[in-house]
């Protein structure tokens, strides 16, 4: 379908952001062209989140815009992909007829043929008389035409691929069906962004899919099915396909990353493509579990591995974590291996057991604490300029938590000294077990409280820890111009949706760029996103720029250059001595 154009929204975490990445490649390999606009596309994409309120209230709001849009030209394809679309299956359609696609996470292989069928069926209905109908419910899994509906002018035809009830399936054979796979190893790998022109110099590797902890508050184990861990000889050979192409920093993505764990003798080939088994768990102890052997890979082999057989990798991260399965050999990896960033991001979410249990986390709050030592035994070397850095994750509010529970979170947060974290209120998701089975009992003025609260402490903290750093020597990742640097060239947040960028990411339905107290919002590095056109920037001859960079801890660091040296340093490493720090807001000067 050459000659179509695509603007396609990310909300979320990184695992949208990959699947959003990978989702371009395809389409693009298929001759679809990307805007930085919706009012310029042909097509219209948004991946979604079911994890916070409010970045689903961003869809809504999005596709409501849409219908007005709609209504004068029927020949836009709306799609909505993500944890939204498989969760609330064929109702959200019913809600929002603008819909013309909807595919889940773990069906994202079949979108191009969905988008095939979509525009299509528009076509085909465009030249026939206007008819009555609606859309058929779906069952199960599957792709193809759910029915059409022919309103006035608003032509919409529904094409449906959802896991349904296949998701929760955990027979090692079941990985045979794993089409996924593909979509991963078959990744568009280029040193150049078509869209921008721009260099990608970061990149996400997925090393699993799906969650197998079932959190009450969390829908990823219904929307993104059951845990899979990808093949270790796959992931370390799209690794150095990355290296080839100019990539010089990896992020390790999983919902719990940690916990990968591949059985060889589990795994079946199909079609000549190792298939990864599907639904495994184990007990991880603080040492190397006693069954891992020749066998097995575990999350410290995979480490140990991409280090040593990807040399051209600068840095390799990973998130997220979880707490209960760290052991000490991956935090012995850590430590042996120079190129594996010191950067631990393992959500807590309470710091009282008895909230704790309620949540089903698994963990205790001594637990945590143990895990937070030992990586600090292991890790934090700050003497040596190899300093640890935690992130976290809290939610405050949840139900039935007493101020006293809330008390035990704020003495978590003050022990756990995470440089920022991640606080929210607790807002009940439809499909979570607390959802249908705990009352949100917590007034939500002691949620605001408590949310507005918390986020004071740790202001505080990380103002602390970032004071701390003056006078280091620090190395970047150069991400690129600054937020603050955007603004002196004019260009607002809805500007730079609109300068080019292949993939436009809304993180958690909040501007990306937002630096909030307690909150840093995830880059859009690794997406080849550049929201500015430095050649048509103009520059005088003793000009500077702000540029953003990013420690191996990740710190975020700005300092000045020479606006002629922009591109040049955009992607590159470069070494800096921390001058002035605000919170996290590092600022620094070359050496």
């Amino acid at each position: 379908m050459t000659g179509r154009t695509v603007y396609l929204e990310t909300f979320g975490c990184q695992m949208n952001e990959l699947d959003s990445e990978l989702v371009a490649g395809e389409l693009a390999r298929l001759g679809y062209a990307f805007t930085g606009t919706a009012d310029d596309a042909d097509v219209v994409l948004y991946n979604t989140c079911s994890v916070r309120e409010q970045a689903e209230q961003k869809v809504w709001s999005r596709l409501g815009e849409l219908t007005h849009r709609k209504g004068r030209d029927p020949s836009v394809v709306v799609g909505v992909l993500g944890c939204m679309a498989e969760r609330d299956g064929v109702d959200l359609i019913k809600r929002m007829p603008v819909v013309d696609l909807m595919c889940g996470p773990g069906e994202l292989d079949k979108l191009p043929a969905l988008l095939d069928n979509a525009v299509r069926t528009k076509e085909s209905l465009a030249s026939d008389s206007p008819s009555e109908g609606g859309p058929r419910a779906s069952t199960g899994s599957g792709t193809g035409a759910h029915g059409k509906t022919v309103t006035g002018r608003n032509i919409s035809a529904q094409q449906v691929a959802l896991q349904g009830n296949t998701s929760r399936r955990s027979a090692t054979l079941a990985a045979a069906e794993d089409s996924l796979e593909m979509l991963d190893l078959s990744r568009s790998v280029s040193p150049v962004d078509p869209a921008s022109g721009a260099a990608k110099r970061s990149a996400y590797v997925r090393i699993t899919r799906g969650c197998n902890k079932f959190c009450t508050y969390c829908v990823v184990p219904f929307t993104r099915g059951a845990e899979i861990h990808r093949p270790p000889d796959h992931i370390i050979d799209e690794c150095k396909k990355l290296a080839d192409a100019g990539v010089i920093e990896i992020t390790l993505l999983g919902q719990t990353v940690n916990h990968y764990r591949f059985e060889h003798g589990a795994s079946v080939a199909v079609g000549g493509i190792v298939q990864p088994q599907k639904g495994r768990t184990y007990k991880g102890s603080h040492q190397r579990d006693a069954f891992a052997g020749e066998q097995t890979t575990t999350f410290a082999d995979l480490l140990a591995r991409i280090h040593d057989e990807v040399p051209a990798i600068q840095r390799l991260r990973f998130v997220t974590s979880y707490p209960r399965d760290f052991g000490d050999d991956v935090l012995e990896v850590i430590r042996d291996h120079p190129r594996i960033c010191r950067y631990l991001h393992v959500p807590a979410q309470s710091g009282s057991n008895r909230i704790l249990k309620k949540m089903n986390r698994g963990y205790t709050v001594e637990e945590y604490n143990d895990f937070i030592d030992r990586a600090r035994h292991y890790l934090d070397q700050p003497e040596l300029g190899r300093p640890l850095m935690l992130s976290g994750d809290i939610i405050v509010g949840f139900p039935t938590e007493t101020d006293e529970d809330y008390d035990a979170t704020v003495a978590l947060l003050r022990r756990s000294r995470y440089k920022n974290c991640f606080i929210f209120k607790y807002s009940p998701r439809p499909g979570t077990v607390a959802y249908d089975k705990i009352p949100d009992d917590v007034p939500d003025e002691a949620k605001r409280r408590r949310n507005n609260d918390s986020l004071a402490i740790q202001s505080e903290i990380s103002d602390q820890i970032a004071r701390e750093q003056v006078g280091r020597e620090v190395e970047v990742f150069v991400e690129g111009p600054s937020k603050q640097q955007l603004k002196r060239e004019g260009l607002s947040h809805g500007d730079i949706r609109k300068a080019g960028g292949a993939i436009t990411l809304t993180i958690g339905g909040q501007d990306p760029s937002t630096s909030g107290t307690g909150f840093q919002p995830v880059s859009t590095r690794g997406t080849g996103f550049q929201p500015v056109d430095s050649a048509a920037t103009s520059t005088l001859p003793n000009e500077t720029v702000q540029l953003s960079g990013r420690t191996d801890t990740d710190l975020i660091v700005f300092f000045d250059a020479p606006a002629s040296e922009r591109d040049a340093l955009t992607g590159q490493m470069l070494r800096l001595r921390i001058t002035e720090a605000d919170r996290l807001s590092l600022h620094g000067k070359v050496i």
